[in-house]
């Protein structure tokens, strides 16, 4: 689909192989991989197909034959590889949150606004035709005025005294780990399927594993017990209550240390005649609410709105996930390269900017146990 478009990887982690992945089944070509050392470089890039393994990813970012540049490291990265991509005039994806702070965001949105080039962010779940359809039903009226958005995203990675991770870590993680990494995609979808803005929130956090190990440098990790430890200073879960500009009121509960819960994302939408409901793990069905039934909706291509039905791309019964997900939202990116202009839905560096002004509302008002207005 893209042959002529060329795509080098910086970090080959869990999610820089799901970004490889999406990669090749568009048909780029995946030139070249930068990773922790040159030696992970080189092991990954036989792993994922990649043409060679640079030995840094500055290496990588100057590289001529790179089109687009995919930004998957451990946060605290972000800003400065995503800038230096922008100004050697390569396309960029990069992983949420944009930095680790606001004004970085802002800054990494100036500059992805003077260069022209197409950057965005990968809040993939955006694509789950179900969650398509869930925002067409909004919009059309079916569910009358929007006044409660509610749900949580849960999972179960860090309930372990042994679990860590350098997102652990406010220093490479940033001020906030539970909300600013998944926390983000509730609030973009809440957002994205309604056309509210969240104006105002009150949060509190809780920190349930007080140490962990020092990390290794993976993504997802469980230590020995004789590994040294150290304080964590992110929390484990966070809980918000908030108010939207069109009068909706909301709450979202976050925890990476719910058992049995690995990638719960959980989502309803409630108006004055109806309600949708969205639950990731269960993403070929949307509940859809009314005073008199309810109905489940399944992925079906002859069921669905013409918005979501184009990101349907296997028959009813056929299931679609995450990956899917994640290669549709490349797909996007991709097309939005080659037409130079933004593909309707697609999350860019402004929505990166939005869910850092929310993530640092939600620490405010933790620290300060109060209201916090969120910035436009």
């Amino acid at each position: 689909m893209f042959p002529d478009l060329r795509v080098g990887i910086i970090g080959t982690g869990f999610v820089g192989r799901v970004h490889a992945a999406a990669a090749r089944s568009l048909g780029a070509e995946l030139v070249g991989v930068a990773a922790s050392t040159p030696e992970r470089a080189a092991v990954a890039a036989r792993e994922l197909g990649a043409g060679r393994g640079f030995r840094a990813a500055e290496e990588l970012v100057g590289d001529p034959r790179v089109d687009v540049v995919h930004v998957c490291t451990p946060n605290d990265l972000h800003f400065g590889l995503s800038e230096l991509a922008l100004s050697a005039g390569k396309h960029v994806v990069c992983e949420k949150p944009l930095s680790t702070s606001v004004a970085e965001a802002a800054a990494l949105l100036q500059s992805a606004g003077r260069s022209g080039l197409v950057a965005a962010v990968p809040f993939v779940y955006r694509f789950h035709p179900t969650v398509r359809e869930a925002r067409e039903r909004v919009r059309s009226g079916e569910t009358g005025p929007v006044t409660v958005i509610h749900g949580s995203y849960l999972q179960d990675w860090l309930l372990g005294v042994g679990e860590t991770s350098w997102r652990v870590s406010a220093q490479r993680g940033g001020a906030s780990r539970a909300f600013a990494d998944i926390g983000s995609h509730w609030c973009d979808l809440a957002e994205w399927i309604t056309g509210h803005r969240i104006v105002e929130l009150v949060s509190t956090v809780q920190v349930t594993v007080a140490e962990r190990p020092l990390p290794a440098g993976t993504t997802f990790e469980t230590a020995g017990r004789s590994v040294s430890r150290r304080p964590v200073d992110t929390e484990d879960v966070a809980c918000l209550l908030f108010h939207t500009d069109r009068g909706a009121v909301g709450s979202l509960t976050v925890s990476q240390v719910s058992a049995g819960r690995k990638n719960r994302l959980w989502i309803e939408v409630d108006g004055a005649e109806g309600s949708v409901a969205f639950d990731q793990e269960n993403s070929e069905y949307l509940w859809l609410g009314t005073r008199s039934a309810n109905t489940i909706l399944m992925r079906d291509q002859a069921v669905l709105s013409a918005p979501a039905r184009a990101y349907a791309t296997m028959p009813g019964g056929h299931a679609q996930g995450y990956q899917d997900c994640f290669s549709a939202f490349v797909r996007d990116v991709y097309t939005s390269i080659a037409r130079r202009e933004i593909v309707d839905g697609l999350p860019t560096f402004l929505d990166g900017l939005r869910a850092a002004r929310i993530t640092d509302a939600v620490v405010d008002s933790a620290r300060k146990g109060s209201w916090i207005e969120v910035s436009a």
